[in-house]
């Protein structure tokens, strides 16, 4: 048998399913019961040491041209 067969018969075969048993885990792990609270504190992450907005640059803010 050659490399390239050998090689494509098993993507074809045992790679796809082990990728699509990874994926479906993934998807379990991430909807599992109890993770809302670790991703919801992943998402404000960002957020966290926010006490007021800051300044405004000059320039920034989109208003008309006094161009024309």
């Amino acid at each position: 048998m050659e490399l390239y067969t050998f090689l494509r018969e098993l993507a074809d075969s045992w790679v796809l399913l082990a990728l699509t048993l990874f994926f479906l885990g993934m998807m379990v792990w991430v909807f599992r019961p109890g993770s809302k609270l670790i991703q919801q504190d992943a998402a404000d992450v960002i957020f966290r040491n926010d006490k007021k907005p800051g300044p405004v640059p000059a320039g920034s803010v989109p208003g008309p041209s006094k161009e024309a």
